[in-house]
């Protein structure tokens, strides 16, 4: 797997019938380790690590329904409340961030209504904070550290 522009991580791998995998931490399981989820598994260290976003308040894959189809997020971050706070989209670092993908994290925080929007392909990384009243996001440098 390719370096990514976060740090570097020390993730538990291992081969098993031809497919490497990686230890998720949160699932507590070997996952495949594709182009996305190696994206995904540094993300959440990233959160974890730098950030000092709690375990507890991280979901991985959260299943939502929008206009009757099944739909998942990559990474989910609740507030203290059980809030939806961050949404993380994911893609291979190969996958081209476009509008096609903000237009994609949109949608599904018309259901969740989170504060802030990730959108990573472990290359490049787009923070948004959104302002509901505009009904628009403003772009940030940097995603906010946790606060309790």
């Amino acid at each position: 797997m390719i370096q990514l522009n976060l740090p570097t991580y020390n993730f538990k791998l291992k081969s098993k019938e031809n497919k490497m995998l990686i230890f998720d931490k949160l699932r507590k399981k070997y996952m495949v380790l594709t182009p996305e989820e190696w994206v995904r598994q540094h993300y959440v260290s990233y959160l974890i690590e730098e950030k000092k976003y709690p375990t507890s308040l991280i979901a991985l894959e959260k299943q939502l329904t929008i206009n009757n189809r099944k739909k998942r997020t990559d990474i989910l971050v609740f507030n203290t409340d059980g809030n939806p706070e961050i949404i993380v989209e994911c893609k291979a670092p190969s996958i081209k961030i476009t509008q096609d993908t903000f237009d994609q994290i949109a949608r599904y925080n018309l259901k969740l209504k989170a504060t802030f929007l990730i959108v990573t392909n472990g290359l490049e990384h787009f923070y948004c904070k959104m302002d509901f009243e505009n009904e628009t996001y403003i772009f940030l440098k940097e995603i906010p550290d946790y606060k309790s």
